[in-house]
């Protein structure tokens, strides 16, 4: 692929509709590069299609022609609601650009609809939408095709549309398993009929991938397109006109390297890579005040709404900044991208190499850096060895400022900056602990202190990998946090007011003293001390009246010991009258 061109489209075996040739005239695609004069005939040709390619290799041309023309050679036409063609792809950003050069080739033939269907929109206007405009050509991430063939409900038969099908795509299939899409993927299948041609696209082939060609593909033809000349003999991984750089840098040092590069490349487009969302957050709002006069967009996968929106928007700058997570990784086609940045080395070796393939696309040259620790050294020879990725070291740059202490002085103006500096931290040391590169990657070799320090952190978060450690190197900044406020006026209104409940809830239980407000305390002690003999009283009374009882119980007793003596003759009956009444006679008379 160093030339990428591999013939002018009039050169394929099979012969391509007029119309398709004029839009691929407009988009200036004059020559073929080497996946797409592979994939085109034999999918065409009726031939269910596994290819592997390096990023940038102009895959998306290579499903998006024939499936036109497969739709275009049907002998009955489709219907409005009818599905001819389904594409799966496992990002949102992925499926909006497919859903784009779809859209320019649907412009010649009117015939054809296209629906997208994608997260971060509502799924009621989507069934609406397709009910209203039909869809001969879905787009879809899995999750959210998933959820429309389960809309019968709402108005939706789509398992009964899909029965027309001719044409299933899987985009980026090797990051559609990777990123837990597998039991959706069932289920899509399940409604698809047999009876289909399919096509498995992907820059890495995998043992997930190649079940799922034994499973789903009849008789697949494997394509692998690799790079032409020296690099095909080292089977390199990265387009050939990629320059990869790297530079070793301390912990503290390292986001002052970024802000300086970034001040001297002000006018180029860049894509940032963090590990985590939280440190997008962080680092995106840290650059917005750093790199003055330049556009700084965020974007990562816990963004619902605002992600499309921002896509589209970057892919139109001239210069600027995308601040990113793995997210933007795969098979995003971002024009004229300039360097790709990775602040924080991906997870898996792949992923780095997904990542440098934001540049240098389609014959086009590009640059790309990661930056790494003094520790992580070792990850180059890695990387050349296993993902046959050559990189060299870049020269140390000029004119460094130190903009941590701005950072601190951030923290401490917004508390919103602050939380976001505490998540970012956290965050990032719970991804450095889940590298699969476990044996540089090592967690326990992580310097906390310094890291916090080149993090900009005002004191340190409380967290089970920092639970009993000792960190005299980091010295957190004499300010007490709570008092920090946010900038929002109404977010800091609700802090205030959840304090104010918490303060309540802590306070202790006092139990009131049952006083009379309105008397004098001298009436309330009569009014006691009257109590208290009332209760002595009482307490005599019922003495008094257990003395009467037993007396009582004693005369009983007594008559009728005498009664006894009376009825066995011991006694005659003038004694026991006589001594019946001595006993009831008063004790001390008067």
């Amino acid at each position: 692929m160093e030339g990428v061109t591999e013939g002018t489209w009039s050169s394929l075996p099979v012969t391509l509709n007029d119309s398709v040739l004029l839009a691929l005239k407009e988009l200036k695609f004059t020559h073929m590069t080497p996946v797409q004069s592979a994939c085109i005939p034999l999918f065409m040709s009726n031939k269910d299609v596994a290819a592997e390619a390096i990023t940038g290799s102009g895959k998306t041309l290579a499903f998006v022609i024939p499936i036109i023309e497969i739709l275009l050679r049907r002998e009955e036409k489709l219907k409005k609601r009818q599905v001819g063609a389904v594409v799966i792809t496992p990002t949102r950003e992925l499926a909006i650009q497919i859903s784009e050069v779809l859209e320019h080739f649907l412009r010649h033939f009117t015939q054809f609809s296209q629906i997208l269907l994608i997260g971060g929109s509502n799924p009621i206007e989507d069934v609406q939408k397709f009910n209203e405009k039909g869809g001969n050509i879905v787009v879809a991430t899995p999750g959210r095709l998933e959820d429309m063939f389960r809309r019968k409900a709402d108005g939706l038969d789509l398992a009964s549309c899909v029965k027309t099908l001719d044409v299933l795509v899987l985009d980026e299939a090797d990051r559609l398993l990777d990123m837990g899409f597998e039991a959706s993927l069932n289920t899509i299948l399940g409604y698809l009929p047999k009876q289909r041609r399919t096509g498995l696209f992907s820059a890495t082939q995998t043992q997930e991938v190649e079940n799922l060609v034994r499973a789903g593909l009849r008789n697949p033809v494997r394509i692998t397109v690799k790079e032409k000349g020296a690099a095909a003999s080292s089977t390199q991984k990265t387009p050939a006109r990629l320059q990869n750089y790297y530079m070793v840098c301390k912990t503290e040092e390292k986001f002052n390297l970024l802000v300086a590069f970034l001040r001297q490349h002000k006018h180029e487009k860049h894509l940032i890579f963090f590990s985590t969302c939280a440190c997008v957050e962080y680092y995106g709002k840290a650059l917005e005040n750093l790199v003055k006069n330049t556009k700084i967009l965020c974007i990562h996968g816990k963004m619902k709404h605002k992600r499309n929106k921002i896509f589209t928007e970057f892919r139109q700058l001239k210069s600027g900044i995308l601040v990113c997570t793995d997210v933007m990784a795969r098979g995003i086609d971002i024009p004229e991208v300039n360097w790709v940045l990775q602040y924080d080395p991906p997870s898996s070796a792949s992923a780095f190499v997904h990542r440098c393939g934001r540049t240098a696309r389609i014959g086009n040259t590009g640059n790309a850096l990661v930056f790494l620790l003094p520790m992580e050294e070792t990850y180059i020879n890695f990387l050349s060895i296993n993902q046959k990725c050559p990189m060299q070291e870049m020269k140390p740059l000029k004119d460094i400022v130190d903009v941590l202490p701005k950072l601190k002085a951030m923290a401490k103006a917004d508390r919103a900056m602050f939380e976001k500096g505490m998540k970012a931290f956290v965050s990032y040391v719970q991804a450095y602990a889940k590298h699969e590169c476990s044996l540089i990657f090592r967690i326990k070799d992580l310097d906390f202190a310094a890291l916090a320090r080149g993090f900009a952190l005002l004191k340190l978060p409380k967290m089970p990998e920092l639970k009993g450690k000792n960190l005299p190197d980091f010295i957190p900044e004499a300010i007490d946090t709570n008092s920090i406020q946010y900038k929002d006026k109404n977010r800091e209104k609700q802090r205030q007011k959840m304090l104010l409940e918490i303060q309540d809830r802590e306070k202790p239980t006092v139990v009131k003293k049952n006083f009379l407000k309105n008397k004098a305390w001298s009436k309330q002690k009569l009014k006691k001390d009257k109590k208290k003999r009332n209760a002595e009283k009482r307490k005599r009374q019922a003495g008094s009246d257990m003395e009467e009882e037993d007396d009582d119980m004693e005369e009983l007793l007594s008559d009728t010991r005498l009664l006894k003596k009376l009825k066995k003759g011991k006694i005659s009956e003038e004694d026991f009258e006589r001594q019946v009444t001595a006993r009831k006679a008063p004790k001390n008379p008067k």
